[in-house]
């Protein structure tokens, strides 16, 4: 098995990566870990309290599970990836099965983070971008995906994503053994990357 791990900004072109290495491999051959699955139940809080919630920051990420659920794909059994909800801020009650396969990919801001999760990682990969162009992408997902206005983006961005970018994604950067700049739009990028990976798995 191996196993991916695949980090960087928020909006940086993580998902189009991974969609890509997918598209590319044989079918039923990959499984895809999102970390956003893995961030912690704060579906208690209150919405005042909900709205103060850092998600660019380590605390904000159950890894202990993340961890587990990787050793048991490792050990050839299906684990039960938690659905998280933005919203809500809570996971939800039903899980997404995920089986172990030839690659799994773990995709998230904080993938390379985690001491014990890099440990575990084959090939790390930082997906690079501007900030201008994330932060485009960031207002146009906040506000179709997770019921923000466009000043609640805005703030949002300029309390917790821009300086938690700068004290714990991009620093994570120097572990990567990969670094794809201009994140999706990069094809030779994605290309090399590919051809790493089905070079390992035809080993």
């Amino acid at each position: 098995m191996l196993i991916i791990g695949i980090a960087g900004g928020s909006g940086s072109g993580k998902t189009t990566v991974v969609n890509e290495i997918v598209r590319q491999l044989p079918k039923d051959s990959v499984s895809v870990l999102s970390l956003d699955s893995y961030y912690k139940d704060n579906g208690h809080l209150s919405e005042e309290q909900k709205k103060l919630i850092n998600f660019d920051h380590p605390s904000s990420f159950e890894f202990k599970l993340l961890n587990q659920h990787i050793d048991e794909l490792q050990a050839g059994h299906s684990i039960e990836m938690p659905i998280y909800f933005y919203v809500t801020c809570a996971r939800s009650k039903e899980t997404v099965t995920v089986y172990p396969r030839k690659v799994v990919i773990v995709e998230g801001i904080m993938a390379l983070a985690n001491p014990t999760l890099r440990k575990k990682l084959d090939i790390k990969v930082f997906v690079d971008a501007d900030s201008d162009d994330r932060l485009m992408r960031i207002i146009t997902r906040d506000i179709v995906e997770r019921g923000r206005n466009y000043n609640e983006v805005l703030t949002h961005y300029s309390l917790w994503v821009k300086t938690m970018y700068q004290t714990f994604i991009e620093p994570t950067k120097r572990y990567a053994d990969i670094i794809i700049p201009q994140g999706g739009q990069n094809k030779v990028g994605i290309d090399i990357l590919l051809s790493k990976i089905k070079l390992m798995i035809a080993e």
